[in-house]
């Protein structure tokens, strides 16, 4: 942020409580995560005033980046030993995701110029597991001809299918080869290939990053779209499909209250609500103590709003682990679930556990980042894996993942509700979103925050920006 720009306020202003007594804000804004704070912003761009609460001392919500010793005060920790180094070099995500270099999220983080608050980099490698081992995603053509995944006769079909995705446009009958995807299930399009079973399950849940089996019953078309969306991503940079911003994502919904601050919005952390203030039906603003501030609608995430108004979807499993190492079998030369004795571990790595792989529904995730991202001392690697809960014990869900990592200096394991709104918010004012998901991903959470502008403005946001502006280090 520039000198001359304004910083958040972060108080409510003792002789504007009239003005907020008398209405004058466009919107209130329950939360700092960052669907709330990208919403936030763009109002605020828009010219609206708008006033943002968090009842944490820091932004974020559930998707902060967290310092040692606020998280192990949030877990109840008690106090970081030395041995981890200084509380500063510290930006430790509470939720892991990583970010499609040419996805949705970059397009909306270019659209609003956040870009030029954060700096990127690209995360070194992805890989699958299967059988038992690691394998590295093939990154390049040669790579490509050289791994173990699938075999020598099944590379030709598998070859074919992703040219076929990469050039298919739904506009454009030329490219369907006679297929319609949105009528074939994901299913009828591998058999028409003739594409076995291990690599329909490689291709879905490693590069189309879907959760679970559901997808093969229906149709082909989101899964084929998010397979070019992974495929546009790996070729931007040759390493991984996925970007990182320094710091931590916390820094995402930073980013965008600068972008609300620059246009005049008003911040209040280590501030809960009361209550939210229905007339009519209708909600009109919010209480706190003795202090109200009115707006003609609210917006927030679930956890401001009533039980009434909110439905459980799932619960997630998270895990945040300290090591003292990369992970294992993380090298680049890594083909067959063995380095081939070149090349050290990876220090910023996503691994998908494809859940019919370790007996479950839908898969786990392992990401993890090293202090060449600015998020831990030096030496120290932060992997967090992640899962939607099948099991009876947390530990039993995450366990997959946990094999993978070594030995673990700490570890904090949290459950979290995701919810969703019942209603879309147009009789009630009420315009909820929805919790962060089990993606290792922001595609599903864009899907929501345009979702959600659109309740909110009546109108679709122009997301026809060129991803290849943004640029990461690598």
């Amino acid at each position: 942020m520039s000198e001359d720009e304004p910083k958040p306020t972060f108080d409510w202003l003792p002789e504007g409580m009239e003005a907020l007594a008398d209405g004058e804000y466009d919107a209130i804004v329950l939360g700092t995560g960052l669907k709330e704070c990208v919403i936030s912003g763009l109002l605020s761009v828009k010219g609206k005033r708008v006033l943002q609460v968090d009842r944490n001392g820091y932004y974020g919500g559930d998707g902060a980046s967290l310092n040692l010793t606020t998280l192990f005060e949030k877990f109840q920790g008690g106090t970081p030993p030395e041995s981890l180094g200084a509380n500063r070099e510290y930006n430790i995500d509470l939720i892991p995701k990583f970010i499609m270099a040419t996805g949705s999220l970059t397009k909306m983080l270019l659209h609003t110029k956040v870009t030029r608050y954060l700096e990127f980099k690209s995360i070194a490698g992805s890989f699958v597991y299967r059988n038992g081992k690691i394998h590295k995603i093939p990154a390049t053509p040669q790579e490509a001809l050289n791994t173990p995944i699938m075999g020598m006769w099944e590379k030709p079909k598998f070859r074919k299918f992703l040219i076929f995705a990469d050039s298919y446009k739904a506009e454009d009958p030329s490219t369907h080869e006679g297929r319609d995807l949105t009528k074939m299930t994901m299913k009828e399009l591998y058999a028409a290939f003739g594409l076995n079973a291990d690599t329909q399950q490689f291709i879905s849940h490693a590069m189309c990053l879907q959760l679970d089996e559901k997808h093969m019953d229906e149709p082909a078309l989101p899964t084929v779209k998010a397979l070019q969306t992974y495929m546009y991503s790996m070729t931007r940079y040759g390493t991984s499909p996925y970007i990182y911003p320094l710091y931590g994502l916390g820094g995402l919904p930073e980013s965008f209250s600068r972008i609300c601050a620059v246009h005049g919005g008003t911040f209040m952390l280590n501030q809960d609500i009361d209550e939210i203030i229905f007339e009519d039906g209708k909600a009109t603003g919010v209480k706190a103590g003795n202090q109200m501030a009115k707006a003609p609608m609210i917006i927030g995430d679930p956890s401001y709003f009533d039980a009434s108004k909110i439905r459980a979807s799932s619960k997630v499993i998270r895990c945040i682990c300290i090591l003292d190492h990369p992970i294992p079998g993380t090298n680049t030369t890594n083909f067959a679930g063995m380095s081939l004795g070149q090349g050290e571990p990876l220090e910023s790595v996503q691994i998908v556990i494809p859940g019919p792989q370790v007996g479950r529904k839908s898969d786990v995730f392992v990401c993890a980042v090293g202090h060449g991202l600015n998020v831990c001392a030096p030496g120290i690697t932060i992997a967090i894996v992640s899962c939607t809960a099948e099991k009876d014990k947390p530990e039993e869900d995450v366990a997959p993942g946990l094999q993978l990592l070594g030995s673990i200096q700490n570890y904090f394991i949290s459950v979290s509700t995701v919810y969703e709104p019942v209603e879309d918010g147009s009789k009630d004012n009420c315009y909820i979103a929805k919790s962060l998901d089990a993606t290792s991903h922001f595609e599903k959470d864009v899907e929501d925050m345009l979702d959600l502008y659109k309740r909110v403005t009546g109108e679709d946001l122009d997301m026809n920006i060129n991803a290849d502006s943004v640029e990461a280090d690598y």
